[in-house]
């Protein structure tokens, strides 16, 4: 008896070992026919461009302004449902030229920014507020901001983060934002 089951054991394993070998070798088919193809790209080096692709060029710094933001994370802690967080982002244009924000858009409609309208001289400063309402929301919350701008990249994003701690039914919320 106990020699029909080891050997029963001993079948199943050979024919395990089979089976992962061809699928072993099937894959290494295919990834060389892959690397095949990769170098025969790289001996031709051919770059198909796309039908709807637009040229670009470098842009010149000349034109550009430059982030520099002392803190582009802003940890408001943990509020209660309710309450309002208002948080100014401080940065200073390092670019060569004046920094305009076109336009920012925040991740969700408890957030709202507002911001330097006026160009930003080289060297000076400017700010992006952001204020969080945090009335339904509850547990981690982490909305952010994206500025576009005459910067490279084009686009930056500002964070807010904590967490807001659920109303208790028949509470009293408390009134106006929360300056941290």
């Amino acid at each position: 008896m106990k020699i029909n089951v080891l050997n029963v054991a001993a079948f199943a394993v050979m024919i395990t070992l089979g089976a992962s070998c061809s699928q072993k070798s099937d894959q290494d088919a295919k990834i060389q026919a892959l690397e095949d193809k990769i170098a025969q790209l790289e001996v031709s080096n051919t770059a198909v461009t796309p039908v709807n692709a637009q040229a670009t060029q470098a842009a010149d710094p000349a034109t550009l302004g430059q982030f520099d933001f002392p803190e582009m994370e802003y940890n408001f802690g943990a509020i209660n449902e309710g309450q309002v967080v208002e948080h100014i982002f401080k940065f200073t244009n390092n670019g060569q030229a004046p920094l305009v924000i076109s336009n920012i858009t925040a991740s969700c409609g408890c957030t709202s920014p507002d911001w330097s309208k006026a160009p930003v001289k080289p060297g000076d400063e400017g700010f992006v507020k952001v204020v969080f309402n945090s009335a339904a929301k509850s547990g981690a919350q982490a909305p952010t901001v994206s500025i576009q701008a005459n910067t490279s990249p084009t686009v930056t994003r500002l964070k807010l983060k904590g967490t807001v701690t659920p109303k208790i039914a028949g509470a009293a919320a408390p009134v106006g934002p929360v300056k941290r």
